[in-house]
């Protein structure tokens, strides 16, 4: 059996918010995504969507439980490895595009690379371009952010996202910014590159419509997370 992208085992999550006892923010959770999951993550504000996304994007680390990553337990990782792993494993999407005014649309980009490598190359500039192309945006990559329309900013941050060609793209709200329409390109762009590339997503979103096109449901409500059992009918 292939091993999973991410598992999570009895992972939780503590904080001290202005008094001297911990609040638990996250209750010990078990999550499991293999290569090419497409899965939607749905809970209320304040349910702890974003403590679990930054447990799994290694942006924090769980109070207890473990946290392995392409097969790589990441308790006793040092920061600088823990940073490393997720520029090597992880892409990210945001709900606003993020993208630097002063970089062209390729230099955003190769952002992940840039990161990385500590420099910008002329093989980095040429795969931002095949991805802009892959993503709708064939010789726009000489161009500056403000030049583009909200959605095609939002299609620079899903290219940026796969620059590194990660095994798991976290996408926050990745449409919660935009029209429809362009909410709807977002989406299958992220579904394409799921399906031709084997790409995992975990998209938080919500919107009903988009949630329910995804392979799986999990649900979080007050750090409590679950998702429907075999033949049991999705909630959302």
């Amino acid at each position: 059996m292939a091993e999973p992208v991410l598992a999570l085992r009895g992972v939780s999550k503590r904080y001290r918010i202005g008094t001297p006892a911990e609040v638990e923010v996250l209750k010990p959770t078990d999550l499991t995504l293999a290569v090419g999951d497409f899965v939607a993550l749905i809970g209320p504000s304040g349910s702890g969507k974003s403590t679990l996304l930054n447990l799994i994007g290694l942006l924090d680390r769980p109070t207890r439980g473990t946290v392995r990553l392409d097969g790589r337990e990441t308790g006793p990782l040092s920061d600088a490895e823990l940073t490393r792993l997720r520029g090597q494993a992880l892409g990210f999407v945001f709900q606003f595009h993020h993208l630097i005014n002063a970089f062209s649309v390729a230099e955003n980009v190769c952002l992940p690379l840039m990161a990385r490598d500590k420099r910008l190359t002329r093989d980095a500039l040429s795969r931002a371009e095949v991805l802009l192309d892959e993503v709708g945006l064939a010789g726009f990559g000489s161009r500056w952010p403000g030049e583009l329309s909200g959605g095609q900013q939002q299609r620079v941050a899903v290219a940026r996202a796969l620059m590194a060609d990660p095994m798991l793209v976290l996408a926050d709200e990745p449409t919660g910014n935009l029209d429809t329409a362009s909410a709807d390109e977002i989406f299958d762009l992220m579904r394409r590159f799921n399906r031709e590339r084997g790409t995992t997503f975990l998209i938080v979103t919500h919107s009903v419509e988009l949630a329910e096109r995804c392979d799986r449901h999990v649900y979080i409500l007050d750090g409590q997370v679950s998702e429907p059992g075999p033949g049991k009918k999705s909630r959302v």
